[in-house]
């Protein structure tokens, strides 16, 4: 929607005797056929990233195996992939960690990567394995059109840890990795 709007006062400008108030006025209908539009498009921009191997989830959430979410600092928890090498972080500013910035910094290689599409729901699945200096994990994330990513990481021990948030190109990053952990 926003977008819309953008195009919408870019267009404005750019030719101000095109645009009356009633042609700024859209239908329910164009607002639907223009939501669908801007999916689409962040769809096959989500494709791209995920066929370069290039991507951050930053997280606004964990969430443990029993379903209790936690709001952190998408600034310091975050899953990192830069082709080969991935990064998984979590962080607090309360309390200083093994990472220095309060929690756990695993870097490893991607290994068993597999994207799966799915065109009618405009979503992904992506699943990988890493094997890093504090363990082997298995990570399995699924991403819809509109970046919101869901992110499991589940090592050799049991339980699962859970990263919910927005997947970003890299340049549009504001994450911050502390040390490695060991």
């Amino acid at each position: 929607m926003k977008k819309l709007a953008f195009i919408l006062l870019t267009l404005s400008l750019l030719y101000p005797k095109s645009f009356s108030q009633d042609d700024a006025k859209l239908t329910r209908k164009d607002k639907k056929e223009a939501r669908k539009a801007w999916l689409y498009a962040n769809f096959k921009a989500i494709d791209t990233l995920l066929q370069r191997k290039t991507f951050v989830l930053e997280a606004d959430y964990l969430q443990n195996r029993y379903g209790a979410q936690i709001p952190v600092q998408s600034q310091l928890n975050f899953i990192r992939v830069d082709n080969p090498n991935v990064v998984l972080q979590t962080g607090s500013n309360a309390v200083s960690g093994y990472n220095g910035v309060g929690g756990v910094t695993a870097e490893g290689s991607i290994t068993n990567w597999k994207v799966y599409t799915d065109e009618k729901h405009l979503s992904y699945t992506v699943t990988f394995s890493t094997s890093t200096d504090i363990g082997i994990y298995d990570v399995s994330m699924k991403i819809s059109a509109n970046a919101n990513t869901l992110a499991t990481i589940t090592g050799l021990g049991p339980g699962n840890l859970t990263w919910r948030g927005n997947l970003v190109a890299p340049y549009n990053s504001r994450v911050f990795k502390g040390q490695r952990s060991l």
